[in-house]
């Protein structure tokens, strides 16, 4: 019983923290619990997966498909608090104005968004936008719930291939522990689930240039900063869950 009260704990622990749904008042709040709650990742995409779906879904109904797209987008966005769209921009603006390693950590640190990060998001709604637009509206929900739940399993799994780069803050100590192997099967396991609900088992294919992109991502942060921060856990998160519908219409048209 303690167990299970305990997976609770940190299960809403990294929904609270990853969603704007609140932690409850019935549980007591362990910040140790914040770096295990990265397990739980892929399953809180799962839930955003699924509420971006449903709001499709409904808006589909009775608004035509350009506007139902920008609807679930723009109220996904306030469902997560744009955690992730904010840790891409600052990533954009550190990244695109600092040249060492310290000036880079300290513009993402700042609260202002920069000429990069602005140019960033932009190309980056848009992107998404003619993505989900190019899907059809049969398949749209699904693939929002496959896309939110695998890229932020391999967005999690920075924790356990690459250093946190802010290590010489005490703050963030909790963050350098990396994931037991148990919790990072978990991790892979839920995140690759959704796929299986796609129509057929090409579509994990999907994964291969999506993990590949938290490669690429993974070893430009490590160049320039020596690991990864917040930050580029949701900025990775983003550009996945982009290369994740572009790669799904590569394989739908041109793979048999």
């Amino acid at each position: 019983m303690i167990i299970i009260k305990r997976e609770i704990n940190i299960f809403f622990t990294g929904l609270s923290f990853f969603t704007r749904i609140p932690f409850p008042k019935w549980l007591k709040f362990k910040k140790e619990y914040q770096y295990e709650a990265i397990k739980y990742f892929p399953l809180s995409g799962f839930i955003i997966g699924t509420f971006a779906g449903l709001i499709f879904y409904l808006a589909n109904i009775f608004l035509p498909f350009q506007l139902s797209v920008i609807l679930s987008m723009g109220l996904t966005v306030l469902f997560t608090g744009g955690l992730h769209e904010d840790g891409f921009m600052d990533v954009c603006d550190g990244f695109g104005g600092g040249w060492t390693r310290e000036r880079i950590l300290e513009i993402m640190k700042d609260s202002l968004i920069g000429a990069f990060g602005v140019t960033g998001i932009v190309f980056l709604i848009l992107t998404k936008y003619f993505c989900q637009y190019s899907i059809s509206a049969s398949q749209l929900p699904l693939i929002l719930i496959a896309a939110h739940t695998s890229t932020r399993m391999v967005a999690a799994t920075l924790v356990n291939t690459h250093q946190y780069a802010r290590v010489e803050n005490s703050k963030a100590k909790n963050y350098t522990q990396k994931l037991s192997v148990g919790n990072f099967l978990f991790t892979i396991i839920t995140g690759i689930f959704p796929i299986l609900f796609l129509g057929h088992i090409k579509f994990l294919l999907i994964l291969i240039p999506v993990y590949l992109s938290k490669i690429l991502l993974g070893r430009y942060f490590n160049k320039w900063i020596g690991g990864f921060t917040g930050d580029c856990i949701g900025a990775t998160q983003q550009v996945c869950e982009i290369v994740f519908y572009l790669s799904y219409i590569v394989i739908l048209n041109h793979i048999y």
